[in-house]
Formats: structure tokens, sequence, C-alpha cells
């Protein structure tokens, strides 16, 4: 059963009035419990006389806590008053109030997990995790000793995570930025918590939710986190200071992402310390428009109008057969992926040393560029061109002008995700005009119209399906490139494989037409995606 949940910034010293207003607010809401996520009491050093003789009345029972209410271990150093009660009565500072600790992880009597780090980061902290339980640090081995938690349904600290705000478009300008912390970061990663609280004085932060990749920990399923930091209580600028929502802890993860929701925007350490890119486990970003009575996002209008749904459809990962071991980057409209059975192998390119045929594809699920929504059509149409000449720029710096690429796509109502596949080419392959030639002579063959030289951009203004085809030439900056359009309608039964076909006969790897006749396991797949990643690191614009 949900129930029903209220979370506070830092008070400072001001729980007389808080404790009065949360006692107003029971009476409509019956919470289950509140958490003070920062600081209760005022700081010691600053604190008044009134601020000593309210935390006197506090301890005494003179000052009425309406319902059960945990506070967290904020910046400020405990008042040696609440120490000492803390001490000897179990964390029970009075009755309904209950300290969280430093470092704790307990059940409520509702079965919500919450997990607490409390107090800022000090890195000279060296011997393992602080032996203090009350002054406001914590060590980088309290935050790691905290993920054998494995799970939490609502996470208290009071440094933000690293590279939380990556990704989201919630503006956020305070005064000053709040404290981040790579170790904060790789503990919501290992707990993957359904409620993420802080505080950012003066201000208020709630960040789109987040979602993590699905596994087998989590049964394929999606977990959802909500990071919210809050406002001090009286801030100036009238920010929000408490935050109020209903949490079912037995309530199972969704199956597909939400609306609105990005990828996790987090990164793990292990990730940043190797010498790998700094990439996120790629995952989409799914938005009906809707919002929950929030303002529509235009840029994000995911409505399937293939012939797939988004469970089915392979390049979506609301598909739990989708190999996003296979994913390399993932931008703001489009991400890249391996190709399942690469038509090149790892010995076909011997300067690359691995396959290198990617795919480049956007998230919106439509059948081609032209049917997604005019804002996300452009942005997406200018990411994919920019991984396009990204990966050109790789091919040059790992091979000088040994290769050049060919880029090609079908764009057909009928299809259900639009994408486009990238692969190398000799160089002196395009330079002979042979490339060309061989797409040419393959559509000839099966007696389809001619390719003509021109530019379509995203397809938009296009009034029937078409093939086209990207030719870069290694002698000419990335960007520069000769497109080739093939236009058909339903007259012509148009064959999926056919830029393929055209460059296995070309290439010579005519045993490797059909994909599903080129398998690997999956060691050999990450294998080949952790070369060709350590290749891209320093193109993939995603990273930076």
């Amino acid at each position: 059963m949900a129930c029903k949940i209220a979370v506070l910034g830092d008070i400072n010293g001001q729980f007389p009035a808080v404790f009065t207003k949360l006692a107003a607010l029971q009476t409509k809401n019956n919470f289950s419990f509140a958490i003070v996520a920062g600081n209760l009491f005022a700081n010691p050093t600053d604190a008044t006389a009134e601020d000593e003789a309210n935390v006197r009345a506090l301890i005494s029972g003179n000052i009425p806590v309406p319902f059960t209410v945990y506070f967290a271990l904020g910046t400020n150093p405990l008042p040696e008053a609440v120490i000492e009660k803390l001490q000897s009565s179990d964390d029970e500072l009075c009755h309904n109030l209950h300290f969280l600790g430093k470092r704790s992880t307990m059940n409520t009597a509702e079965g919500v997990r919450i997990v607490s780090l409390g107090g800022q980061l000090d890195p000279n902290i060296i011997a393992g995790h602080s032996k203090d339980g009350h002054l406001p640090f914590y060590s980088e081995t309290d935050a790691k000793v905290l993920r054998g938690a494995t799970s939490a349904d609502i996470l208290v600290t009071g440094d933000w995570p690293e590279d939380i705000r990556a990704r989201s478009k919630v503006v956020f300008n305070p005064e000053l930025q709040p404290r981040s912390q790579q170790c904060v970061a790789d503990l919501n990663i290992a707990l993957k918590p359904r409620y993420h609280f802080s505080v950012s004085g003066q201000s208020f932060f709630e960040r789109e939710p987040f979602f993590h990749m699905p596994s087998e920990d989590t049964d394929g399923l999606y977990p959802i986190t909500r990071f919210i930091s809050l406002a001090a209580y009286g801030n100036a600028s009238k920010q929000k200071w408490i935050y109020a929502f209903s949490l079912d802890p037995k309530a199972s993860h969704p199956v597909s992402p939400p609306s609105g929701s990005t990828i996790c925007p987090l990164v793990p350490s292990e990730h940043r310390k190797r010498p790998a890119p700094k990439h996120r486990e790629a995952a989409l970003v799914y938005d009906d428009g809707s919002r929950r009575g929030r303002k529509p996002h235009k840029r994000r209008k995911f409505e399937p109008k293939g012939p797939l749904s988004l469970s089915e459809c392979f390049f979506c990962l609301a598909n739990d057969n989708i190999a996003t071991h296979l994913v390399t980057s993932i931008g703001e409209n489009s991400y890249m992926t391996t190709a399942k059975g690469s038509l090149s192998t790892s010995e076909t390119y011997p300067k690359l040393n691995f396959p290198c045929h990617m795919l480049i594809i956007p998230f919106s699920h439509q059948p081609t560029l032209a049917a997604i929504e005019q804002e996300e059509r452009q942005a997406t149409y200018a990411e994919m061109q920019r991984y396009r000449v990204s990966m050109n720029k790789m091919l040059k710096t790992q091979a000088g002008e040994e290769y050049g690429s060919v880029t090609w796509e079908i764009s057909k109502s009928s299809l259900p995700h639009t994408h486009w596949q990238y692969l190398p080419v000799p160089a002196d392959l395009i330079r002979k005009g042979l490339l060309e030639a061989a797409f040419r002579a393959l559509a000839e063959n099966y007696h389809w119209p001619a390719f003509t030289q021109e530019d379509v951009g995203d397809g938009f203004h296009e009034s029937s399906d078409f093939f086209r085809v990207l030719i870069w030439d290694p002698q000419n900056d990335g960007e520069t490139q000769t497109s080739l359009v093939l236009r058909f309608d339903e007259k012509i039964k148009f064959h999926a494989q056919f830029g393929r076909e055209v460059l296995a006969k070309l290439l010579r790897l005519d045993d490797r037409i059909d994909w599903r006749d080129c398998g690997q396991t999956q060691a050999e797949e990450e294998q080949d995606v952790e070369k060709f990643k350590k290749a891209f690191e320093k193109f993939d614009f995603t990273a930076d």
C-alpha cells in the first residue's frame, strides 16, 4: 500500500515553526513520516540564545513533533546537547524524532527502505570510514560501504551525485553551486533508489526522472530514480522547501521508460578510470507529450507509426531482446551501435582491427526521418550527420587516407524504425568510381530507377520513398560528401539488404550478405565493441 511522505530541506534551527506547519499539514495529508534532508539545527557557532533554548525544549519534549520525523546529518555540527541525548537513546532525540545517522540503512514500519549518507565528503579521511558518527563529514569508504545495501526506496545525501545535471533540461542557476561527488554517483548507481533527496541552500532543483538499464537483478525492468534537491525553509526567494509524494515500496519497476524520463546521467567511477571513453550505458528517452500535467516537451514525441510497437522494435530499448552491449555512444537525439552480424570483420580493415560496421539510430520510433516532428527532426538529422563526420575523422586518424566511408539509408514508410548504416571502404574504390558504379549497376540489374546525385537533407520535402547513399573520400574533410538518391514507389519491391548486398559483392564478402549468417558470441562482440570505443573515444562528442 502506498504511504504519503514529506521531505524537507534545511531547517537551520527553525524547527518550532516547521513542526507547527507539519502539524497543520498532517490533518489534511495524513503523512506516514517525514524526513529532514538537511540541517535540522542551527550551526552551534552561530546559534543564538533562543536557538539553544529551543534545543533544550525539544529534547525535553516541550516542542511537540506531530508525527514520525527522521532527520539527516547536515553540514552543521550537531549541538552538544543533541549528541549527548542521541548517544544515550538509540538515536531517538525525543518522541517522534529520530536521527538517521551519518551512514545508515533502515526500513520504516511501512516497509520503506531509507539509506542515508550525511555530511560532506572529507578527502582527508583516509583510514577507512569516519569513526565519529556525529561529525558532519564522511569518507569515500563510508559511501562505498553503503553500496552493500543493494537497494533503496529513498536515498538521502548531503552532497549531490556527480553529473546529475547532465542531459537535464531543467534550468538551475543558484548563487552557490551544490557540492557533487563521484562516490555519491556510484552509490546511486548501485542502489537505484526510487527517490534521491539532497539540499541546495536557497534554491530548489527537481531533475527529470531517469532510468537505469534493465538487468537480471531488476528482472529486465527499468528502475526509475527521481532526484530532488530542496531549498532551505524560509528562503528569501520562496523556493520549494518541502516535497510531498506517495510511495508504494512494493510497486514493481516499469517495463519501459516512462514519458519524459532520460537515460541515467551518472557515470560509474570505473568508467572514468579506465582508458575507454566516458560512455553511459545506452538507453532511450520516451515522451508521449503528456508529461503528467506538465507542458509537453516538443522535442520528444515517440508515437509509433510503423508496423512494430516499441516493445517489438529492435532499435528501441523497450524491446527486451535488444543487444545493449553493442551500443557505443548515446547522444541527445540519436545513438550509435555496432551492427549485429556485421558485414565486415576485424580482419577486413587491417589498420583498424575491428569491424566498424555501425548503425546510427534516431531515438524516435518512426519509419523515416521525415515522419519525425519538425524541431526534433532537424536536431536528429544534424546529430546523425555529426556522428558520421566524427566517424570519418576517426578513420582518418587511424588509417590516414587508406579508408573512406559509405553511409546508406532506406527511407520507406512501411519500415519500423529509420536508421543509417556506416561502413569503411578502401579509398581507391571511391576514387576510381567503383563504389558509385556498384550501386548504380545493381539497381540497374533490378530494373529500378536510376540514382541521381543530390542532397535531400532530412527528407522532409520528398514525396516518395527513397534509398540514400553518402560517400566520403578521405582526401576531403570529414563533412564533404557525395550524396546519391534512388527514389521508388510501391510498385517496386525494394530489397531491405540492397546496400549490404552491394558492399558485400564489392568487398568480396559475398558469404556475409545475410547478417544472420555472421553471428558472434557475446564475448566476441564485446571485444570488438571495446576496440571500437577506444579508437572513437576522442571523437565521441557525447562524452564531452
